[in-house]
């Protein structure tokens, strides 16, 4: 059976109890069947689930990638106090995403009439199934990651080279992944997992040296009554069909606004991550941005706080051709899907998330890379492998990633440059066959006073430079040290 051909609307389930099991088998949480020992349903129900798993893994190269929307840029700003809380982001350069929530138990799908996973799409299940409120919400009480470690998490991140974590604390479906005293509809209040996971990541960031922030979606929320969005396309209009009753300032005052007081005195995060402005008034996003600054005035806020404000640009899905003056984002899946996506094991090779990385910070952004836990609480393996490959490289390379800017030289044929003052980072992808390394430095980096010295960053050994004009020339090794990306270091003395 291909999910992809299942249908999109729920029906009444039967065969699937969606209640809080009294089973400690990790596979009957996951089903959410009531079993005190591995019965016969159970084992069915089991065996049906990995079938599944199988046949969503045999087409996991073709899972489409979602649509990007379009870019979120800032207003020109020569705010002093924006750089002055920037500073430390500007230098960080690279951070995990991680998207989790209700949507992460059952893999993005939910259990249909006749026993079958419903293909939900992504973790806006909720919406494309058309599933009432009351009955998504009964998945709450099954939610019970027990796997869940914070630090795990947090050294998951820290070994890949990130420097900052940025986490769903309410995503559309309304559901908060916090302890928030204005709304029971919460992770503490409403499933037997009763943890806040958001407190927990905050103080294992801070033990382990990591900053830290906090998603929020803000002009979707399918739990509250008074969200409307452009043209009703991203609306509950199952539970609340009446767009024109909607009256965003009502949940603005009675949900946003608290909730954002809560997550900044309850976790004082370092970037509050907006996501989908949707209808909301100018008027209301600097009020929003004001009342953040005077919160916790050196929280940096992405553009998603909606009509130009905020601190950085946010570019979801692709790297910018020529990147912006401005500061800007990246965010990107490391496969797929941004939550736990049953099956979806196409994950980005080591060597692509590398020379993203290295395009992003050649062009001044930063690059936010995301990972979607299971409901049990955990990482998946291809992402923890992928991520390990990642942070051997930034280990030995890092200096070449942290604390660098946006490179004059642009988008040479064999990789691309990253610059720190008078160091300039060749990032070698393809081998050049003559073993030279010609740049092509803009005149005003260059004089007669100039002169260049070169070594591999992994070891430190020299390399001769010739300069023909006004081209530094490197002379390479026969062979390229990392196939990945070798790392040349170009220094300009004068």
């Amino acid at each position: 059976m291909n999910p992809q051909f299942l249908p999109m609307t729920l029906k009444k389930h039967s065969t699937f109890n969606i209640q809080r099991s009294t089973s400690k088998g990790p596979w009957c949480l996951f089903l959410g069947v009531e079993c005190s020992a591995l019965n016969v349903e159970c084992f069915r129900r089991i065996l049906f689930l990995l079938a599944i798993a199988l046949s969503l893994n045999l087409r996991a190269a073709d899972l489409p990638l979602p649509a990007p929307p379009e870019d979120t840029p800032i207003k020109v700003t020569n705010d002093p106090a924006a750089a002055k809380r920037l500073a430390w982001w500007s230098d960080a350069r690279f951070g995990m995403f991680i998207h989790w929530g209700l949507y992460s138990q059952w893999g993005c799908h939910y259990p249909g009439t006749n026993g079958d996973l419903l293909n939900g799409g992504s973790e806006h299940m909720m919406l494309h199934l058309k599933i009432p409120l009351a009955e998504y919400a009964k998945i709450a009480d099954i939610f019970n990651p027990t796997n869940f470690s914070a630090d795990e998490w947090v050294a998951i991140a820290k070994n890949a080279g990130m420097k900052y974590i940025v986490i769903t604390s309410k995503h559309h479906d309304g559901f908060a992944m916090y302890d928030s005293a204005s709304s029971d509809y919460n992770i503490v209040k409403r499933t037997p997992w009763h943890r806040d996971p958001i407190k927990e990541l905050a103080e294992a960031c801070r033990k382990q040296g990591l900053k830290f922030g906090v998603y929020y979606s803000l002009g979707r929320d399918w739990e509250d009554p008074d969200v409307p969005t452009r043209d009703g396309y991203r609306s509950n209009t199952l539970d609340y069909p009446d767009e024109n009753k909607k009256q965003f300032s009502k949940y603005f005052a009675r949900k946003v606004k608290p909730q954002i007081r809560e997550l900044l005195t309850q976790y004082h995060p370092a970037v509050l991550w907006f996501d989908t402005p949707e209808k909301i008034s100018a008027a209301e996003s600097q009020e929003l941005a004001d009342y953040i600054h005077q919160l916790e005035p050196d929280c940096i806020i992405n553009s998603r706080v909606g009509h130009g404000l905020g601190d950085y640009g946010v570019s979801e899905q692709k790297i910018p051709g020529s990147g912006d003056s401005k500061p800007w984002e990246t965010c990107m899946t490391l496969n797929g899907h941004w939550g736990y996506f049953l099956g979806d094991e196409k994950w980005k090779s080591p060597e692509t998330v590398i020379h993203n990385l290295v395009d992003i910070i050649s062009k001044g952004g930063n690059y936010l890379l995301n990972v979607g836990p299971t409901g049990q609480g955990i990482i998946p393996p291809g992402a923890v492998n992928d991520l390990k490959q990642v942070g051997a490289w930034m280990k030995v390379n890092g200096e070449s990633i942290y604390g660098t800017t946006a490179s004059p030289v642009k988008e040479p044929a064999w990789g691309r440059t990253t610059r720190k003052g008078d160091k300039f980072y060749l990032h070698v992808f393809k081998w050049p066959k003559d073993n030279k390394l010609m740049l092509t430095v803009p005149p005003v980096e260059t004089g007669r006073e100039t002169a260049w010295s070169a070594h591999l960053l992994a070891d430190g050994k020299s390399l001769p430079v010739q300069v023909v004009g006004d081209a530094p020339t490197i002379t390479l090794p026969s062979a390229p040290p990392d196939p990945i990306d070798t790392v040349v270091v170009l220094t300009r003395s004068r």
